[in-house]
């Protein structure tokens, strides 16, 4: 089982996303060397997805994330998924 992190834009300027997105970044690049995230990135028309190998990493990522803790993400979600292409 997989854990996915959905992602609700807050609205914010490109101006202040691309201000906390070197912060942003340092954590996706962290969680990306240890193997925890798989995949990431936004949707085409706002939000976002992270795909994680575990909810411990998804919920510690969410806890660490400036996009979330600085407001750029308005809300999100965590939830299991099934991948059916092991």
């Amino acid at each position: 089982m997989k854990v996915v992190v959905i992602g609700e834009p807050s609205g914010a300027s490109m101006e202040t996303i691309m201000s906390v997105y070197p912060r942003h970044k340092s954590v996706v690049d962290r969680y990306i060397e240890s193997g925890d995230v798989i995949g990431i990135g936004p949707f085409v028309g706002g939000g976002n997805m992270a795909i994680f190998k575990s909810r411990e990493a998804a919920e510690k990522f969410t806890a660490e994330d400036p996009f979330i803790l600085e407001g750029l993400v308005k809300s999100f979600i965590i939830k299991d998924w099934m991948d059916t292409m092991l």
